[in-house]
């Protein structure tokens, strides 16, 4: 059994480990206490084990009492567990913490408003007035490496973002749109910037809170950018020697390595980035 709590699932270092940067999920047998709350079946692995999420609502400082944490253990989000847990683990704790946000969100019929029932282990919620049955939803997301001519990269800062904070461009795909058309339409959109060579590269599936991005690269020829300010408070072109320099001088944070974008980034820049993540 592995317990949610809110967005955050229970992690121990490993054994021997002096940090949590090699750590491992808490999961635990299965309590009496257990039917009381709604589980998600999460499947079974190549040795025959198997596992279920068990969601808590509680999120905030009782959170740590509904879990008996082992020594050297720590409740972790997703942003900061990602980075540290094996394949198996991260999927683990990845569809755990996405049933989570999905179920709280949906716990009323869209058609009557009644209170839904948890059936097929916890995949399916049926409205017992009028059988209306919801599904979990996953919402498609482009997030694109555009380049110049000079092969500089685009980045750019969200209105709502810190100083310093910057990323490759992204947005959700619309309804009746291609996935390369949602590339283009959102660079022209963000940054007044038409893209061409539009070019599949990777995915991942992004629970914050119910998302799966799409990641492509896109080649642009005029580089003038005319920014919408609602969505973007700045945007540049990177040279790898001017990434570099800002990176090392700390005037630009670069995302997660759990993320796809930080993926992207470090495909065009050729390597690994060693700096101070969001």
């Amino acid at each position: 059994m592995l317990d949610v709590l809110g967005d955050r699932v229970p992690m121990r270092a490993r054994d021997g480990a002096e940090s949590y940067g090699d750590a491992t999920l808490v999961l635990r047998a299965p309590r009496p206490s257990d039917r009381d709350l709604v589980t998600v079946y999460l499947g079974e692995d190549d040795d025959g084990r198997h596992y279920v999420a068990v969601l808590h609502d509680e999120s905030g400082e009782r959170a740590e009492q509904l879990v008996d944490l082992p020594a050297q253990g720590v409740l972790l989000d997703l942003r900061a567990a990602g980075g540290i847990l094996d394949d198996a683990g991260a999927g683990l704790a990845t569809t755990a913490i996405a049933m989570a946000h999905w179920h709280r969100t949906h716990r009323h019929c869209p058609r009557c408003g009644a209170r839904t029932e948890v059936v097929q282990a916890g995949w399916v919620r049926r409205c017992p007035v009028d059988g209306a049955e919801s599904y979990p939803l996953t919402h498609p997301a482009v997030i694109m490496a555009v380049t110049d001519p000079d092969d500089r990269l685009l980045l750019a800062r969200g209105a709502q973002w810190a100083a310093g904070r910057m990323s490759v461009l992204a947005g959700f795909v619309e309804p009746g749109e291609s996935l390369e058309s949602a590339v283009a339409r959102e660079v022209r959109e963000e940054v007044g910037v038409r893209v061409r060579d539009v070019r599949y590269v990777a995915n991942q599936p992004w629970p914050f809170p119910a998302s799966l991005m799409l990641a492509f690269a896109a080649r642009a020829d005029d580089p003038r950018l005319v920014l919408d300010p609602g969505e973007i408070a700045e945007a540049r072109w990177f040279s790898r020697a001017d990434f570099a320099a800002a990176i090392d001088q700390g005037e630009l944070a670069a995302p997660s390595g759990v993320s796809v974008a930080r993926h992207l980034i470090e495909g065009w820049f050729g390597g690994p980035v060693e700096s101070r993540t969001w």
